[in-house]
């Protein structure tokens, strides 16, 4: 992954320079979070057969901060100053870990952008915490695969497996929603 550069002149000026400029405390990413949209990007990783054929879905198990458990793909923040490249992958190692080894394409263009709203029922995508825009992409991943951070379990299921009511059920946030229209972009959605 190619790492960020920090570039101080950037910084606004009656901020102090700090080495982590990419990254906001608490209380900044809430003030953020009340003002402005948020750039994110999600990522439905995927393995391909030999044609390029989607053939599995990886989807995540996490515990929620209220203690729901839910299935979830990989998702986060683009960091200031970072491509949304660099962004994918460190999500995708973040989530699958270092060796899932993604194929970013050589042109990163999203399937669809989600835009999620504080408000429920203006789209499909809701965020209690944030109006946030995401850039989705279906990934493929040929390595080694595991769940990190906050993820509890990965599954892999068959695209038809993924599109089963009951898996749809676990997901939120309109996840289900983006999940359906990745499998209708890559072709696997009866």
């Amino acid at each position: 992954m190619t790492e960020t550069v920090d570039f101080p002149e950037f910084d606004p000026p009656n901020r102090p320079h700090r080495p982590d400029t990419n990254w906001l405390t608490k209380d900044e990413m809430r003030q953020a979070r009340s003002r402005l949209p948020i750039v994110y990007v999600d990522a439905v990783p995927v393995r391909v057969d030999d044609v390029g054929d989607v053939i599995q879905v990886g989807l995540l198990l996490r515990v929620t901060e209220g203690g729901q458990i839910n299935r979830a793909l990989v998702s986060g923040r683009v960091l200031f100053h970072e491509r949304i490249r660099d962004a994918l992958m460190r999500h995708i190692e973040k989530d699958l870990g270092p060796m899932a080894l993604p194929t970013i394409p050589a042109s990163p263009q999203p399937f669809t952008v989600a835009e999620y709203f504080p408000t429920p029922g203006v789209t499909p995508y809701f965020d209690h915490r944030q109006h946030a825009v995401s850039l989705a992409y279906v990934v493929p991943v040929r390595g080694d695969c595991a769940p990190q951070q906050d993820a509890i379990e990965l599954s892999w299921l068959t695209p038809e497996e993924s599109m089963h009511p009951d898996v749809l059920s676990e997901m939120a946030g309109g996840q289900d929603v983006l999940l359906r229209q990745a499998l209708a972009h890559v072709g696997r959605l009866a």
